[in-house]
């Protein structure tokens, strides 16, 4: 997805946050936020990718703030507190029936934590699920790129259910090489036990808002040329993604953002399953 004028006060205000989990020095969060904004004025054209720009901007914030990870104690907290709702998310799965189209959507709204039942009730607002249980039936290979921690903790329920659907299917799951934002790593998967859901753990390779495909670990790129299906969670892999030509594809997310709500010819505020085949 091209950047949009849209996404400018929403990289800043992140970059505001960042700063505030960061530093509690006022002169080190404001040089942080002159130095961004002065980096995406320079880099801002409605011809890039946003995530590529925001990559970018998040990287010079983290270096001036010293700080590799902001966001490592709310990542921590939050699949802490995803943990807590593993039982009533199996409860749902349990009595589901379609086991693995619920997995998906818990998955998607698992980080709505106060509003958990609400966003269940809700269900899907665009729902591909049948013609991706059709492509699912047949894949041999399967790939899975992650989103944010709190998710993560329902995406290996997914993974699990996945393997359920067609135990012949080789599933990969790819997190983020480095922190970058909420986004899980390869020690989240592996403190949550992925390794047992799961055929392969790999990583983005580098510090990147999405995908950085040209920095991308060659066995990443080799699984997705080989793949029968690629998985995307979240907002971040539909901006990198959408750049691309890769399918079958399937975007498991909610559309939070209007620009990218537009940009996929979808309503705002829903949950997604929806498929390029």
């Amino acid at each position: 997805m091209k950047i949009q004028t849209e996404c400018v006060p929403c990289l800043l205000k992140r970059i505001v946050f960042e700063a505030e989990q960061s530093t509690k020095s006022k002169e080190l969060r404001e040089k942080t936020l002159k130095k961004a904004c002065t980096l995406l004025a320079e880099l801002y054209n409605p011809t890039k990718c946003s995530v590529s720009i925001a990559t970018k901007v998040h990287k010079i914030a983290y270096e001036t703030l010293g700080d590799k990870d902001p966001y490592k104690e709310l990542k921590t907290q939050s699949n802490i507190t995803a943990k807590k709702l593993v039982p009533r998310v199996e409860e749902l799965i349990q009595i589901s029936e379609e086991p693995l189209r619920m997995s998906m959507l818990c998955s998607i709204i698992g980080k709505l934590f106060d509003i958990f039942e609400d966003s269940v009730s809700q269900d899907f607002g665009h729902d591909d699920y049948d013609k991706l249980k059709t492509i699912l039936e047949k894949s041999k290979n399967v790939i899975l790129f992650t989103d944010n921690c709190g998710e993560i903790v329902f995406d290996k329920i997914l993974c699990r259910e996945l393997k359920k659907f067609n135990p012949d299917i080789f599933l990969t799951v790819v997190v983020k090489g480095e922190p970058v934002l909420s986004d899980a790593t390869m020690q989240d998967a592996q403190e949550l036990g992925f390794q047992k859901v799961t055929d392969e753990i790999l990583t983005t390779g580098c510090f990147a808002v999405g995908v950085d495909f040209e920095k991308m670990p060659k066995v990443v790129s080799d699984r997705l040329e080989s793949s029968d299906l690629i998985i995307c969670k979240g907002m971040g892999n539909y901006e990198a993604f959408s750049e691309k030509d890769y399918k079958p594809l399937v975007y498991l997310l909610r559309t939070k953002c209007s620009t990218i709500a537009n940009s996929m010819g979808l309503k705002q505020n829903i949950n997604v399953i929806k498929l390029y085949d």
